[in-house]
């Protein structure tokens, strides 16, 4: 169960936001620079919160009564918008990047059948495309198996073949691991599709829009 209930002051308003998270998928729509990645990050532990806390299972993420915890002890995974793979790397190097040596690797092998990019292992990022950069980068965000996953725009580069792709491995994927995962979108459609609940972020403030 994620429990969030922080929070923080931007440059033009105060994000606030409280909500709970079981193994579901939600979704956070909202307008360019309304606090949406912001709220990401603060659950990754890229930046922290003037107040409140966040919890994961039972384990404080955050408290601003006490030292926040550390990014490599959240078991996070991250799918960055920009994808964030490193150039010099090749595919299987940039999934393997966060994997501790001598961790069993079977299920990495798992999802790179499921995503459909076993045949990449060998390319660099320059060589495969949009589509494939967002596979590859979803399973690198999975492959320390994360107890979260957190999504920034994941679609918003794809076509739409592509995007019903992603978004039918997502679902796949989220069905098999069964843990929370928040994604940001602009596409209410994408929202009503996948999420199980939703949430709309506008300077800061959060309600809930209904699941159709």
């Amino acid at each position: 169960m994620l429990q969030v209930d922080f929070q923080k002051q931007l440059e033009h308003f105060r994000l606030e936001t409280k909500f709970e998270l079981d193994k579901e998928i939600l979704a956070l729509v909202g307008s360019s620079g309304s606090g949406k990645t912001t709220l990401l990050n603060c659950l990754a532990g890229i930046v922290h919160p003037d107040t409140g806390q966040i919890s994961l299972n039972g384990i404080d993420f955050f408290n601003h009564h006490q030292k926040p915890l550390k990014i490599q002890k959240r078991k996070v995974g991250y799918l960055f918008q920009d994808y964030a793979l490193f150039p010099h790397l090749t595919v299987e190097q940039n999934i393997l990047y966060a994997v501790p040596r001598k961790t069993d690797v079977s299920h990495i092998t798992e999802l790179t059948k499921i995503l459909g990019i076993t045949s990449l292992l060998a390319k660099y990022p320059h060589q495969i495309s949009g589509g494939e950069k967002q596979r590859v980068a979803l399973t690198r965000s999975l492959a320390a198996q994360p107890d979260i996953l957190l999504l920034d725009e994941p679609f918003s580069a794809l076509d739409d073949a592509n995007r019903d792709r992603c978004q039918h491995e997502l679902m796949r994927i989220h069905q098999q691991w069964q843990i929370p995962m928040i994604f940001v979108t602009h596409r209410i459609a994408d929202a009503e599709k996948l999420a199980n609940q939703i949430l709309r972020i506008e300077k800061g403030q959060m309600t809930e829009e209904p699941v159709r």
